[in-house]
């Protein structure tokens, strides 16, 4: 990643506001912090950053709120902040638009690391998709590095649905959602069994494939790889 990039804050905790910003200047970034939601998305109208953090709790506009009305024009990279795994659980169902999620307490080096793959990705800095994977609905099979994977119709469509959205968290019950049109006798769990048998899969193709992460207390994220 080259340049500076604007990155914009949106938190109404000033301490963890400035300890963000001051974080994101010294990586070479433009920052600024702002502490609330009806302010910001008038900012992000007038001058739209290159990536935004965002508060869930906030007054004026909700972080759910003002994501949701950020993906009406812009496509930026949203990292979102929550204060507790639960609430986490409640972002994913909402679906609010946000590309990664960060819960607090959180060490700000994992928001720095988040922050550049989020950039990264913007600017297509990893692999394409055509590059490493194609789908193809009609046969319901998936090529992976030019392999075409054994995959039973529900690893073929949770596969499908992590690789249409790569560094978006998705819960146990979203995945097994886009995997089952019946969902009776099926438990959150059984997913687990089918993320490993997914990740087996992919790493008999190229060993060091640990694409499917593990996001602790929520589901999980495909995270693509480099070409």
């Amino acid at each position: 990643m080259t340049g500076t990039r604007r990155i914009l804050v949106v938190e109404d905790d000033a301490r963890i506001a400035q300890l963000l910003v001051d974080y994101l200047r010294n990586d070479g970034h433009q920052a600024q912090a702002l502490a609330d939601g009806e302010l910001a998305l008038s900012e992000i109208r007038h001058a739209a950053p290159d990536l935004l953090i965002l508060d869930l709790m906030l007054p004026g506009l909700d972080g759910v709120s003002l994501c949701r009305e950020v993906r009406k024009f812009s496509a930026m990279p949203i990292l979102m902040l929550t204060a507790r795994v639960d609430e986490l659980d409640r972002l994913l169902g909402l679906n609010s638009g946000a590309d990664d999620y960060v819960c607090k307490p959180f060490s700000p080096r994992e928001v720095m690391a988040r922050v550049k793959a989020l950039l990264r990705r913007a600017e297509g800095h990893l692999a394409a998709p055509e590059r490493v994977w194609n789908i193809d609905d009609s046969g319901l099979r998936i090529a992976w590095r030019g392999h075409w994977l054994s995959l039973t119709p529900l690893e073929f469509r949770m596969l499908r649905h992590l690789l249409k959205q790569p560094g978006r968290v998705f819960s146990r019950g979203q995945l097994l959602e886009s995997a089952h049109a019946d969902l009776r006798d099926v438990s959150d769990r059984a997913i687990d069994t089918h993320v490993k048998n997914l990740r087996r899969k992919l790493q008999a193709v190229h060993a060091k494939d640990d694409c499917i992460a593990s996001v602790y207390g929520v589901g999980y994220r495909f995270d693509a790889p480099v070409a």
